[in-house]
């Protein structure tokens, strides 16, 4: 998981980012965010600016506020959150199911229909930022054990190398693989995939 983005424990060190073709919304949206506590980097006005706004500002949250998010808004959106993941808060009038599925599929943490009620901010970006944290949780445990999977194949597969072209034995074939992983201090996956990508060359 990347450290950025992570979102800190205390409120006071949120910046939040807003994207909001109205102006006057974005106004008081920016007024009521600084009452809670919260600090605004930057009020967008077409998202096709977000993905380098994000990657430049760091904004722990990003806002969108509109009446319905159109198809360019969500594609900026999903470039967004996979290129630099953060919580990404949706205020919109658009109760329509396929438009839900589409933002949640962008990476909308929390899609917010009828609901901008300034005195709602705090609750909903807390409830947004937890489960922003706890998906990031889950992608990195189901990442990490696609990682051990492929690991094991690896390990698997350079063993058969090694018992059938030096006639080891299949403990000593893995000895063999954890004494290179010591040696050359790499993982003895790593040490395994050399050793595969070497076999296909001879």
């Amino acid at each position: 998981m990347k450290s950025e983005s992570k979102v800190p424990m205390r409120d006071s060190a949120l910046k939040v980012m807003i994207v909001d073709q109205n102006g006057e919304r974005s106004r008081q949206l920016r007024g009521a965010l600084t009452v809670a506590g919260y600090r605004v980097v930057a009020e967008l006005r077409e998202a096709i600016d977000l993905p380098d706004a994000v990657a430049g500002m760091k904004p722990h949250i990003v806002i969108v506020a509109a009446d319905s998010p159109d198809r360019d808004t969500l594609e900026q959106v999903a470039l967004t959150t996979k290129n630099a993941p953060r919580p990404v808060v949706m205020f919109t009038q658009d109760g329509a199911s396929d438009t839900i599925k589409a933002s949640v599929k962008a990476g909308v943490s929390a899609y917010v229909v009828d609901g901008l009620d300034m005195g709602r901010l705090k609750p909903i970006l807390e409830v947004a930022c937890a489960r922003f944290e706890a998906h990031q949780k889950l992608r990195w445990k189901l990442a990490s054990t696609e990682r051990e999977l492929a690991e094991r194949k690896s390990v698997e597969r350079a063993k058969g190398i090694l018992m059938k072209r030096r006639g080891l034995s299949e403990d000593n074939a893995y000895k063999e693989l954890r004494n290179l992983a010591m040696t050359t201090g790499k993982s003895i996956g790593e040490v395994a995939d050399t050793l595969i990508a070497a076999a296909h060359l001879l």
